[in-house]
């Protein structure tokens, strides 16, 4: 999917204003919601662990993605940049979603990622708790596919 001369900037070492970039590039591919296109941000041999699932490399993050997506519609995702250092990232995030019965719900999670040299994330780490929302507690407003709009609250503005 990617030659080992392509490169993912913003790259490590991350300063504030690049790690933020970075936290924002994901933020962005999710809310896109193409699992083709998200897995071109991992490294070929990218490890994961997603709440309790353990795989690795983008065939096995396309097929999360495909099946995480299918169940998960109107899907909206807000992450925010925790810390950062060299090339590791952590943010934490929140995103709502609902399933085919319209019963809504807000996940909320942390996440710790490090880089290669070439801005690909090799490694993920998502630690995730759901809660059941009411349609009338959602947050998160936008077109549906789209990124969030530059003035959207962010966790922190909405207190989550």
């Amino acid at each position: 999917m990617t030659s080992a001369a392509e490169t993912r900037p913003p790259l490590p070492p991350f300063t504030l204003e690049t790690a933020l970039k970075k936290v924002r590039a994901a933020e962005d591919g999710w809310n896109g919601r193409s699992p083709e296109k998200v897995a071109l941000a991992y490294s070929e041999d990218s490890q994961w662990r997603n709440r309790s699932e353990f795989f690795q490399g983008r065939a096995a993050i396309v097929e999360f993605l495909t099946r995480k997506w299918a169940n998960e519609h109107d899907y909206r995702l807000i992450k925010e940049l925790w810390t950062f250092g060299d090339n590791r990232i952590a943010v934490r995030f929140a995103y709502e979603c609902h399933d085919q019965n319209g019963h809504w719900k807000r996940a909320y999670g942390n996440e710790n990622w490090e880089f290669d040299e070439r801005g690909l994330m090799r490694i993920r780490h998502a630690s995730i708790n759901d809660v059941a929302i009411d349609g009338s507690e959602r947050k998160f407003f936008w077109d549906r596919t789209g990124p969030r709009p530059l003035d959207h609250p962010s966790l922190s503005d909405l207190g989550l």
